[in-house]
């Protein structure tokens, strides 16, 4: 098995950020240097990363988040507020993908490197869909627009995507690409700015009455639909 492969489903990462970590001599199979494309043969050959070794998870979990505002979607351990300051799970998990710490919206959590490596490639388009409220409204010619694409970060163009108004200056968003800051980006493409950000949906898992700062685990039901979500997906693609 490839050995960015294997820490994808053993470790806390994606195969993606799996290749980051080997790229930057951070990962050893058998106490020497890691190369990327390297095979390894779980159970057998001992990786270690930053001097610990990485174990296969015995028990994948699925976890939903009502992520706070300024609290950091990272585990790493610095002077800001992560998730591991707020959630008390005792399996070693991980979120899927960084948010904007100044926006509360859903997050999955989970020890499943295959899930994250399926909804964080943007081969796959996965759903995700946003309540936005702006500080003075965006008219329909500019909501038109944004629906089509607009360009952030100077250089890129977004992909469709689907807005409906709800109010005058509060609208749906559904997108499915993932860029950092994209909707806020966005907004300023047309020259507004975002008042409030929430993340309702990824895919078929929704925020529904979860409080903010609380967490639970997908039911059994949801983890099965997300997981033919993605099947039927990937087979289109």
């Amino acid at each position: 098995m490839r050995l960015q492969k294997y820490m994808s489903q053993a470790w806390i990462c994606s195969r993606r950020k799996a290749e980051e970590y080997i790229e930057k001599w951070l990962v050893k199979v058998n106490w020497e240097v890691a190369k990327i494309g390297q095979s390894v043969i779980p159970g057998k050959d001992k990786i270690v990363m930053l001097d610990k070794i990485v174990k296969d998870q015995k028990k994948l979990v699925y976890y939903k988040f009502n992520k706070p505002r300024g609290i950091v979607t990272t585990c790493a351990q610095n002077d800001e507020r992560n998730i591991l300051d707020i959630v008390d799970i005792k399996e070693r998990v991980f979120p899927i993908g960084r948010l904007d710490k100044d926006t509360t919206w859903l997050i999955l959590l989970t020890n499943d490197g295959r899930l994250a490596n399926y909804l964080m490639h943007p081969k796959y388009k996965h759903e995700k869909e946003y309540i936005v409220e702006t500080i003075w409204p965006i008219d329909d010619k500019a909501l038109s627009r944004m629906s089509k694409w607009v360009k952030i970060l100077d250089w890129y163009r977004t992909k469709a995507c689907k807005i409906n108004r709800i109010a005058a200056g509060k609208y749906s968003i559904v997108l499915t690409e993932w860029k950092n800051r994209q909707i806020r980006r966005m907004a300023e493409a047309v020259w507004k700015k975002v008042k409030k950000l929430k993340r309702i949906r990824i895919e078929n898992i929704e925020l529904w009455n979860l409080q903010t700062g609380d967490y639970r685990h997908l039911s059994k039901k949801e983890v099965d639909n997300l997981f033919n979500r993605l099947w039927i997906k990937k087979e289109l693609n």
